[in-house]
């Protein structure tokens, strides 16, 4: 779960970082009653995603009738795929230095990764394509945490201009805070070394583990859940994990690694997946409504079925998938594979009911799919 910058700052402030004064509006007349109080001001767009700045969505003020303007330019515009419903009105800070500073989630070393760099403002994977050399990283031990010491020892041999003991204070807040809140990322960019000296976050980027809203339920709160499709809508009402994606060879599994690993498959030959859709154990009784919203999405052409007994038997899940299929009625090409507990009776039932043999293996099926797609979109030449 992704937060806005005026949720996510907070985060930082409990845990001794220091963040700039500011005032959440709703309309450019709150924005100008914000700035009248604060002065000198900068008025950003409140949204869940990045390059706010490159969309025209953070604009300097001078006075309550220029941040009064700005509000009502940005309220409204479209960033990414969110329309922007709030104003953050913040007091202007006096910028010597920016700098980058991170927590994530690495999934090289399984662990937290802090990040530090002396390129501030720019993306991350600009500085890590641009200016690698200036990215500096440390792989944390959970066990032992992150220090002072350590982040000092991350930021020696750089030039900080006496800034240092600041940022490796600030670095060592920063890791604690991504601990606290559950983080798989907590980002600070730019953080600024001011002229009197002070080391301020000037922004937040927070992305919250979904595996532990039920740990963070009074702090999810204040999340911005992830904009679903009306495809994705109905299948969380429904239990049912599913993603749509821009491919055109649907994707049915059981199992979340099972799913993502066809996908790969898919891709591997060539094509581009249509969804993410597992159903696993519950193949049985959820069948026709997964198998319902992966042929509803629209320009899709093919249909790769991967069904691995493990959990659940294979049997068990084609049961559930032909009862589905009786109904449902596909018309684009389906493969599958059928692999595991139950796959003899399943195998038998699939030539039974569908007249139908399974390839002999997941990469089969999905270059099958892959293929059938592809004669599909030359119009069948």
């Amino acid at each position: 779960m992704n937060f806005e910058e005026y949720a996510a700052k907070p985060l930082l402030a409990a845990s001794g970082i220091k963040v700039p004064l500011s005032v959440l509006a709703y309309d450019p007349d709150a924005a100008a009653d914000a700035a009248g109080k604060l002065g000198g001001c900068v008025v950003k767009a409140q949204v869940p995603t990045g390059k706010r700045g490159k969309a025209g969505g953070i604009k300097l003020a001078d006075t309550a009738e220029e941040a009064k303007a700005h509000a009502a330019a940005i309220l409204g515009m479209t960033i990414g795929t969110h329309t922007v419903e709030k104003v953050l009105v913040e007091e202007k800070s006096d910028i010597r230095h920016e700098y980058y500073a991170a927590v994530l989630n690495d999934p090289v070393t399984k662990g937290p990764m802090v990040m530090f760099s002396t390129e501030g403002g720019m993306d991350i994977e600009e500085i890590a394509a641009e200016t690698p050399e200036k990215l500096n990283k440390h792989a944390v031990d959970i066990r032992k945490g992150f220090s002072v010491g350590d982040a000092e020892a991350l930021i020696a041999g750089l030039d900080l201009a006496g800034a240092e003991a600041g940022v490796a204070e600030t670095l060592a807040k920063l890791y604690d805070a991504y601990m606290v809140n559950d983080a798989e990322l907590l980002e600070i960019n730019p953080l600024i070394v001011t002229g009197s000296g002070d080391v301020v976050a000037l922004d937040c980027k927070f992305t919250l583990d979904d595996s532990a809203i039920k740990r963070q339920e009074e702090l999810a709160t204040k999340g911005t859940p992830d904009k679903l499709t009306e495809l994705e809508a109905r299948g969380e009402s429904a239990g049912i994990k599913y993603i749509e994606l821009d491919g055109d060879v649907c994707v049915l599994a059981n199992g979340a690694g099972l799913t993502m690993t066809t996908m790969d498959v898919v891709r591997h030959h060539g094509g581009k997946p249509a969804n993410f859709c597992e159903i696993g154990g519950e193949a049985y009784t959820k069948a026709k409504f997964a198998l319902e919203m992966v042929l509803a999405k629209p320009g899709i052409k093919s249909l790769v079925v991967n069904f691995c007994g493990a959990f659940a038997r294979c049997d068990v899940m084609m049961e559930g998938l032909l009862g589905a299929w009786e109904e449902l009625k596909p018309d684009i090409p389906v493969f599958f594979s059928i692999a595991g507990t139950g796959d003899e009776e399943a195998i038998r039932m699939l030539k039974e009911k569908l007249g139908m043999d399974p390839l002999p293996d997941m990469s089969a099926a999905c270059k099958a799919a892959v293929d059938a797609a592809q004669k599909n979109s030359l119009g069948g030449a």
